[in-house]
């Protein structure tokens, strides 16, 4: 609730700041309290907000953006290799499917080759669990 507080009060100011939340939050107590309220923010500070919906990334965007951070790393990804990155984040999230490039890319150097393929990712993704798959197991 005091963090909430300080925000309005902040936001109230001549210099206020520009404040950006995300959340996934429903309608739930707002912390420290017994007052249900959408997103789990005070109705206060929720009157303030101009809230954005944010949707999930469909395959063609996932792999757009795969390929995008391959070329940043400078890492060579087939067509193939990249479609299937693009449905492992469909299952896990893009964030995991990101992050298998790096170790994908040593696999590749490890098997003489310059260009991730099929091969290299899935024997990675055996390696390398995401965090759905490794809470499962816990």
């Amino acid at each position: 609730m005091e963090c909430f507080s300080y925000l309005n009060r902040a936001l109230e100011s001549s210099l206020s700041p520009i404040v950006i939340f995300a959340t996934n939050r429903g309608i739930c107590n707002v912390r420290g309290t017994d007052m249900p309220s959408p997103h789990g923010i005070p109705v206060d500070l929720l009157d303030r907000l101009v809230i954005i919906r944010a949707q999930t990334y469909g395959p063609a965007e996932m792999i757009q953006i795969i390929a995008i951070r391959a070329q940043v790393d400078e890492l060579m990804v087939d067509e193939e290799s990249l479609a299937y990155l693009g449905e492992i984040g469909q299952k896990t999230s893009l964030r995991h499917a990101v992050q298998l490039l790096s170790p994908a890319s040593v696999m590749a150097k490890m098997n003489g080759r310059d260009n991730i393929c099929n091969a290299d990712i899935e024997e990675v993704t055996n390696l390398y669990l995401d965090a759905k798959t490794s809470g499962k197991l816990l």
